[in-house]
């Protein structure tokens, strides 16, 4: 078969090596539990969710890789999907990277998912990846903002902060994950803009600084962050309303 023909591959890549010190002491944050299930479980079950999706990388903390291995072992998960799991950096640039390098051959397109977005719909995956197959080179799904944004100018914790702009609310998307990526884009991306030292806060960013396009995809609200312990309360409330309406 020609590479022409080929199917698109596509892997999904879980940075979870973060300790998510905001969510307070305890477990690291992708261990913490959701309806008696480690987030990092559920994050992996989403992208599994997606036919698409052939491979899932876990990019665990650097000491905790078999405790990770058995506990995706001791969980349901597809098993049309392979699962691999190896060991993280301290950044989490240098651990999606790690996750780039443990890819197989023959791997066409990549989503970077957030272990701490445990929750975001099928539907959502799909349509990152369906974009990257019809040609976008990086996609990612974004809402719109609820909120006014004011743009400051930063001063000492707790002292007022002088307001410089206030962008147009209809221009700017509060982005989600999985991001998605044209393999060689991706990886070219992380060898170029880390060795530049100059790193950023997304991969989609990282992206940009190549002067590479990137483009917006419907995102879903399900697909929150968990970062703090609200956010837990919330997203157990998502849950049980799966369960509830879809037997989830």
């Amino acid at each position: 078969m020609s590479d022409e023909t080929r199917p698109l591959r596509t892997a999904a890549v879980i940075p979870a090596a973060g300790r998510g010190v905001r969510l307070g002491p305890g477990a690291p944050k992708a261990l913490r539990a959701l309806n008696g299930t480690p987030m990092l479980v559920h994050a992996v079950r989403a992208m599994a969710a997606s036919r698409a999706v052939s491979l899932v990388v876990v990019v665990a903390p650097a000491d905790g890789v078999g405790e990770v291995k058995r506990l995706l072992d001791e969980h349901a998960l597809p098993s049309r999907t392979d699962y691999l799991v190896v060991p993280g950096g301290d950044a989490r640039q240098e651990s999606v990277r790690l996750g780039l390098e443990a890819l197989p051959e023959g791997i066409d397109i990549v989503l970077v998912h957030d272990a701490a977005r445990p929750l975001v719909p099928v539907d959502t995956v799909d349509a990152v990846v369906e974009a990257v197959r019809d040609g976008a080179v990086a996609v990612v799904p974004a809402l719109p903002l609820a909120d006014t944004v004011k743009e400051v100018e930063p001063t000492a914790p707790g002292e007022p902060e002088p307001v410089v702009a206030t962008p147009e609310r209809a221009r700017l998307r509060a982005v989600q994950t999985p991001q998605g990526f044209d393999h060689d884009t991706l990886v070219n991306a992380h060898a170029t803009i880390a060795l530049a030292g100059d790193g950023a806060t997304d991969d989609a960013g990282m992206v940009e600084r190549l002067g590479a396009p990137v483009v917006v995809v419907p995102g879903h609200e399900e697909a929150f962050k968990v970062t703090r312990p609200l956010d837990l309360v919330l997203a157990e409330a998502v849950l049980a309303r799966r369960r509830a309406n879809d037997g989830f």
